[in-house]
């Protein structure tokens, strides 16, 4: 049974059946082919976060505009103010013990209390609190 999370309003979502199985995944020729945008030319990692963008396009938290401007920042060479949503199905350590990650958490409390804000806001624990004012950077 195939889990679906976005509606997938400009039917990108395709099927795939081998060895019996059928999977399915989003297809960056039919995001194209639907006018959202030129991607063939994107590196590889960032085709992982076209993807993501059309599994979760649900009108809100991720639209079609959204994925219009991940097009537009691919064109302007990097460039475009607009924030786009991620949601990584499962984030990679670099090193088993933790070591690094709890030095990157310092770091970027260290660095939002450079800027003025509140380092409590670096929770790993709550990410869902994490909020970015950018008016302090």
């Amino acid at each position: 049974m195939t889990v679906t999370v976005g509606h997938d309003s400009q039917k990108t979502r395709k099927s795939l059946t081998a060895g019996g199985q059928t999977v399915s995944y989003y297809s960056i020729p039919a995001a194209e082919a639907a006018g959202l945008g030129e991607f063939s030319r994107l590196p590889a990692a960032l085709k992982v976060v076209l993807e993501n963008m059309l599994r979760f396009e649900d009108g809100k938290t991720v639209s079609v505009d959204d994925i219009k401007a991940f097009s537009d920042w691919g064109k302007l060479g990097g460039k475009n103010p607009r924030e786009i949503a991620y949601r990584p199905a499962r984030v990679l350590m670099q090193d088993f013990t933790g070591v690094p990650a709890v030095v990157d958490l310092a770091a970027m409390r260290d660095g939002i209390l450079g800027l003025g804000g509140n380092a409590q806001k670096i929770n790993p624990l709550n990410p869902v609190d994490l909020v970015i004012d950018h008016s302090v950077m």
